[in-house]
Parts: structure tokens; sequence; C-alpha cells
């Protein structure tokens, strides 16, 4: 089989282009409020902000309204705390998300807690993920869901394959590893969760069909840590001498895969069309 890119901005602007239909059917057609998403972050991570524009500007282009609160980098957990609350009673933002990750004076675990579950449109609360493990809709983990779809739509086969995942965070490693395996139409993969703890962790992606690697080291996964044929998802982004790399060692794995994402183009696009798709799920259920 030929190599393949596994082309995130082409997808996305087919999932953008289903939701503004949406959105016009659904919702404008039917004089009901426009989706509105908040946006709160804090500090000056150049990564952060950059996602935080690149969510902006496709909710403008797709019919989404969105209200960002901008905070300092020493701002005080409880005035994050009241901007959370004004965000979670003000009745016409649909969903919102804290943009990850905080300073490291914030507990994020309390700032997750304190979201309404019903607006989480980035799937952290636990509500959220422990529907996700029961199987019952919720708002799933966009940068996961987007890995999903993104192997869906373009006709990989997930069932009955071996899985490795490379990284355990809340965002990527765990929500992932259990949509990976649940028993569904896109799922029943077998699925091993490795991490930095992890060792000899070559000893599993040999033997993988499919490697998601979120584990935040550039160019971690090599051509000799994978099989020929293997699928290869890079969630990695660094901007390194300002080139934009990925946590796969991009050259030497692509002579090896069937098919790989792209850093940057693969799975960043899609995760920011998940959570416009999960925006417009909080507004859809609003109406109902």
């Amino acid at each position: 089989m030929l190599n393949k890119l596994l082309d995130g901005n082409q997808l996305a602007v087919k999932i953008k282009n289903e939701i503004n239909r949406e959105i016009k059917n659904k919702i404008l057609n039917k004089n009901k409020k426009i989706p509105h998403l908040g946006i709160i972050l804090t500090g000056n991570n150049k990564s952060s902000i950059l996602y935080v524009r690149n969510k902006i500007k496709e909710c403008k282009n797709i019919g989404i309204q969105s209200t960002l609160i901008q905070l300092q980098k020493n701002i005080k957990e409880d005035i994050l705390l009241d901007k959370i609350k004004f965000m979670n009673e003000n009745p016409t933002i649909d969903g919102f998300i804290v943009q990850l990750p905080l300073e490291k004076h914030i507990n994020q675990n309390k700032i997750i807690l304190s979201i309404n579950p019903k607006k989480d449109v980035d799937g952290f609360h636990p509500e959220n993920i422990g529907k996700m493990i029961l199987g019952i809709d919720c708002f799933y983990p966009a940068t996961a869901l987007g890995i999903i779809t993104l192997l869906e739509k373009n006709n990989i086969k997930i069932h009955g394959k071996y899985t490795v995942v490379i990284g355990r965070s809340l965002i990527v490693g765990r929500p992932v590893s259990i949509l990976m395996s649940r028993n569904h139409t896109i799922g029943n993969s077998t699925v091993t969760l490795v991490h930095s703890k992890t060792p000899n962790i070559e000893f599993y992606t040999k033997k993988a069909d499919i490697i998601i690697v979120s584990v935040g080291i550039p160019k971690f996964l090599t051509g000799k840590m994978i099989k020929k044929g293997a699928v290869v998802i890079d969630v990695g982004i660094h901007n390194i001498l300002n080139k934009i790399i990925g946590d796969v060692d991009f050259k030497s794995v692509y002579k090896k895969v069937s098919y790989i994402t792209p850093v940057p183009g693969g799975v960043g696009p899609i995760t920011i069309a998940m959570l416009l798709q999960n925006t417009l799920k909080a507004a859809l259920n609003n109406i109902k």
C-alpha cells in the first residue's frame, strides 16, 4: 500500500461545512439563538494564545458567536472561579472552555470541577468522562473524538486491531484509549496505554497496528520503533527553531507507515472542528 497522509485540514473543512448547514437548518431557519462559545484564557502561553485565536476565527467562519475572557498570568484562583461562574450562569452561552494548561498556582482539578457539565464542551468534567466510560451520550474530549473521526472518515479499520497509545493525559491519552477500546462500531480495538515511565516502549510499538502519540517529546517515535504498515497518529506539536514538528520523527517513520498525520495539518484542525461540533450540540440541547 502506498504511503498516505491523513489530511486533517481537508476533513475539518468538510465537518465545518456540515456544522454550518446544521446551524442554518436547525437553528437559524427556526429563529433560534445563534450558538455561543465562551473561552477563558489565562496567562501568555504562545501555543494557547494561538489555539484560542484559531478557535475564535473558526467560530466566526461557520456562524458561531464567541466570547473571550483573557486573564493575567498571576490571576488569583478565586477570580478565575468567578469568571467560570459567570459562564455557567450566563444563559446566552451554550458551552465554554477554560484553555489548558493553566498556571502552576491554579488547581486544575478544582477548575474543571467548577464547570457546568452541560456546558463542558471540552469534555473534561468527571460527569462527561464517566458517561464516556459507560457509553452514555455526552461531550467527548475534542482531540480524542477528532482522532476517532479521522480514522473513521478515512475508512481505517479499528475493529480487532492492536492500538498503542503513548501518553496518559486527560486531554488525549486516557480518553482516546477508552474510545478506541469501546464496544462500538468505531472501536473494538485492543489497546495498550504506555507512558514516560513505561520501560522498553518499543516492545509494544513494534507490534502495534495503530499508534497514537501524545507524549510531549519532539520526534519521540522513530521508524525503528514501528512495524511496516502501521497507522501513526501524531498529536504532538512543538516549535523548534521556528519549525513546527510533532512527537513523531516524520522522516524515518513515513517510509514504513500505511497512514500518518502530518504536523501541522493533521490532528490540530480536527480538534477545533470537534470543539465546534460540541458547541453546536450544546446549543441544540438548549433548544430542546
